[in-house]
């Protein structure tokens, strides 16, 4: 118990002590990569442990129980570490990061993942980058150079496209969804990166989950009650992987990561997670990729990379 305590501790020291990425040494900093590329990794099996999971449960239960124990897992750190509440300033934002990120992201796109595969989704999915920075730029007022720009039309585009003639040529339900999550998500990050100037990162997602049990809770014993329940290896594989790695454990080796080589270098890195997931969607969904997946998720990422050279 007192090396788990430890462990927690070296958590809450590493992100909430700032450091520029100069200062940091070069073991650290190949620490901070390879943190920051686990993170990556997490995130890149969230839509296949979401078909897993959807193998057992309900989209709605199977969002509201991954959105509990996620919470119980940063309660537990949090009142571990003893922070703070936070200020009451700040419950208006981590309110926005709870809708969007918490409770908004994930039941849209395991209503989607019900219809569509994995591999469409994450590359539809793939703009959320360039989403977030649009957004980002409105709400503080920036004024994003034309090459920033004409890169995330021209990501945006090469999605649509992709949607439109994986769909037939018109959109689907499971593309509203998709869509719809990228909006909130946006969102979601953008109120978050704002709130992470005053206090570490993963303490806002901690507390925008914990902000969430009135909910959560509530909404799992309704859904439970309402949507069967089948109990595999491969449903409980993806409770689990949504509800620890991808909602809590993910974010925090992301953000340690971030602390150790800065956002820049970590973004780039997040470059490549929609095509991991094509990977993981093959490996252990066995979908059957059409050319048009890895060549359209390659282009948002061309797209991505100019933008983030844009904002320099």
């Amino acid at each position: 118990m007192r090396a788990q305590s430890s462990a927690i501790a070296q958590i809450g020291i590493a992100v909430n002590t700032p450091r520029t990425p100069e200062q940091v040494p070069q073991a650290d900093r190949r620490s901070g990569t390879l943190q920051a590329a686990l993170g990556v990794t997490a995130f890149s099996l969230t839509f296949p442990a979401t078909a897993w999971g959807l193998e057992g449960f309900g989209p709605w239960s199977l969002v509201a129980v991954r959105s509990v124990l996620a919470a119980v897992i940063a309660g537990s750190c949090l009142l571990a570490l003893r922070v703070p509440v936070p200020a009451r300033r700040h419950w208006a934002g981590l309110a926005v990061v709870a809708a969007g990120v918490v409770l908004g992201f994930p039941l849209l796109t395991t209503l989607a993942l019900q219809t569509s595969t994995t591999a469409h989704a994450a590359v539809v999915v793939g703009l959320l980058p360039l989403t977030t920075a649009l957004l980002s730029a409105l709400r503080t007022g920036a004024r994003p150079s034309r090459t920033f720009w004409g890169a995330a039309l021209a990501g945006a585009a090469a999605v649509i496209a992709f949607t439109v003639q994986q769909s037939g040529g018109a959109l689907s339900s499971a593309d509203a969804y998709l869509f719809g999550a990228l909006l909130i998500c946006a969102a979601g990050y953008t109120e978050g990166g704002r709130l992470a100037r005053t206090m570490p990162g993963w303490q806002v997602i901690g507390w925008a989950l914990v902000l969430c049990l009135p909910l959560s809770v509530p909404g799992a014993l309704v859904a439970l009650s309402y949507e069967p329940v089948h109990l595999s290896a491969h449903s409980l594989a993806g409770l689990l992987w949504v509800a620890a790695g991808s909602q809590f454990l993910g974010l925090v080796v992301w953000y340690r990561g971030m602390a150790a080589i800065g956002i820049p270098k970590a973004s780039q890195l997040q470059l490549s997670q929609p095509l991991l997931t094509l990977v993981w969607s093959v490996l252990l969904l066995g979908e059957q990729l059409t050319p048009a997946a890895p060549l359209t998720a390659a282009a948002v990422l061309i797209c991505i990379a100019l933008t983030q050279r844009a904002r320099g």
